[in-house]
């Protein structure tokens, strides 16, 4: 079972109240909130649909370029330890540190 929806490369979360019977969900991934909700997996989709249209719809009708999640860049923080033994790691192995994480990133992530 998933919690999250997709729509022109957006990706809104799944959730449900159940003190207000309802779902409800935000895309994820970017900064602007954008929420929607509905009484039945129909009505959520539907919302997240026309919510995801209507930002993209704002940020053309006032020259905004509208936020893309996941642009491909991220900052960590780990222990100066572990930075040390990666930059030797991936400098062992002739490549560059970036390119050792994101060897790393998808080795873990290949199931999904």
């Amino acid at each position: 079972m998933s919690s999250c929806m997709h729509y022109k490369d957006y990706v809104g979360s799944v959730e449900f109240s159940e003190e207000d019977d309802c779902f409800f969900g935000k895309l994820i991934g970017i900064k602007d909130l954008i929420s929607y909700e509905g009484d039945s997996v129909a009505t959520l989709k539907a919302d997240f649909h026309s919510s995801v249209d209507e930002y993209l719809e704002f940020c053309k009708q006032n020259n905004k370029l509208p936020e893309k999640p996941y642009k491909g860049s991220f900052n960590i923080r780990i222990q100066p330890e572990l930075h040390r033994k990666a930059a030797l790691a991936a400098s062992a192995r002739g490549i560059s540190l970036n390119s050792f994480v994101e060897d790393a990133i998808k080795h873990n992530v290949h199931q999904l």
